[in-house]
Order: C-alpha cells, then structure tokens, then sequence
C-alpha cells in the first residue's frame, strides 16, 4: 500500500515482480471507450519496436477533456479492455488511476515509478495525444518522468511534429525507437508504423446505428 502526494487516496498497486530485471514496460492510458483492435495493433507494435517485456493499458476513469455524457461507464470499460486484451498476454489491464481517485497522468506515472523503481516505463500515445498534450494537467511532467514513444496516427502526423511539445523537447528526440533506453528522460522517439483502421469513435457510432436500427 502506497501513499501518493497531493492528498491522493493510498492505493494498492499491481502486483510487483518477484526480481530485480530491470524490464521493460510500456504504458497506455486513456478512456478506452471502448477498447479496439487499433489499441492492440499499437501494443504489439510497441511491444515489437522498443522491445518491450509488457504493456500496461490504464483505462482511465474519466478523461477530462472529453465530455461525460460521451463515455460508458469505468467498469464496463475496463471488462471489454481486459476481454480483448485476453488476445495477447503480453498486455495487462489495469483500473489503477480509478482506485487512486485520480485521473491525471502525470499523478499516475511518477506513483508507478516510485512503486516499481526496479522497471522502467515508457509512455506510448498516439501522434493526436502529441499534438493535445500541452493542454494536459502538468504536461511536461510526463516527458520529465518517464520516457516517450509516440506512434504514427494518420493524418495527425504534420499537426502533431508542428506542435509546442515537439519544440520544446526537440533535442531530446532519439532517432531510433530503441535508443530512447541508452537516455534518462527526457527521451523520446516517433515511430511511424502501419495505420490500423478501428477507431473508437467509429465504432461507437456503429454501436449506436445497431442500436437504433433493433
């Protein structure tokens, strides 16, 4: 049981590794409203790219950015995420901000890092998040805390290198994917990768098509 800063809730983490390798885990949050075949397709390719041991999807409780009425409940979130990522047992779902009472990521990440000082973590988004993290809650602690890997989402790519975080972490960019290991962060790579074409938003809305269809 750990004690996070800021007057957040003491939380029980995952379950730590019983040794002392120093592996590799990549981290995914965000709503997962719901979870697709596009958030598998970004694990592997994760996994496969930065040579991964694991990656943890954080479905987060409630993005704020996003409007509420738009989400599914945390819960029923978090099942699909875990049916789906039952595909591959390379990636593990967690509810960690939601039992931490706190959906701020900067929050999430520097309490993984303090419970797990052994692993090494490295935060996976996609190239839309690049271009909206300066409107995060203490953004530049994200790249201050853990390493970065921001895969390729067309057409988002242009927007996104264009963007203030790119200008303001310029020179700590590592050409290739997996020399973001040989730096402590800040360090972060673009990877571009083969585009999948689910989305959560399209699929939401073909849920509610076959709704009103029934």
């Amino acid at each position: 049981m750990v004690t996070g800063r800021s007057g957040l809730k003491p939380v029980q983490f995952l379950p730590s590794f019983g040794d002392r390798r120093r592996r590799r885990i990549g981290i995914l949050g965000g709503s997962f409203n719901p979870a697709h075949e596009g958030h598998l397709h970004i694990s592997r390719e994760a996994l496969k790219r930065l040579n991964l041991d694991q990656v943890w999807w954080l479905v987060s409780p409630q993005n704020p950015l996003k409007a509420l009425e738009t989400m599914a409940q945390a819960n029923q979130r978090l099942a699909i995420a875990k049916t789906l990522a039952a595909a591959d047992p390379r990636i593990l779902v967690t509810d960690v901000e939601q039992r931490m009472g706190d959906n701020r990521t900067a929050h999430s990440l520097q309490s993984l890092c303090r419970h797990y000082p052994n692993l090494r973590f490295v935060w996976l988004m996609g190239s839309d998040n690049l271009a909206e993290i300066p409107r995060w809650w203490r953004w530049t602690s994200v790249f201050n805390t853990v390493r970065v890997a921001v895969l390729d989402r067309s057409p988002y790519s242009y927007i996104s290198l264009g963007g203030s975080a790119v200008s303001r972490y310029a020179r700590f960019r590592a050409v290739k994917p997996l020399s973001i290991w040989f730096h402590s962060p800040p360090s972060w790579t673009y990877i571009t990768i083969r585009r999948h074409p689910a989305s959560a938003t399209e699929f939401r809305a073909k849920l509610s098509l076959a709704a009103q269809i029934k």
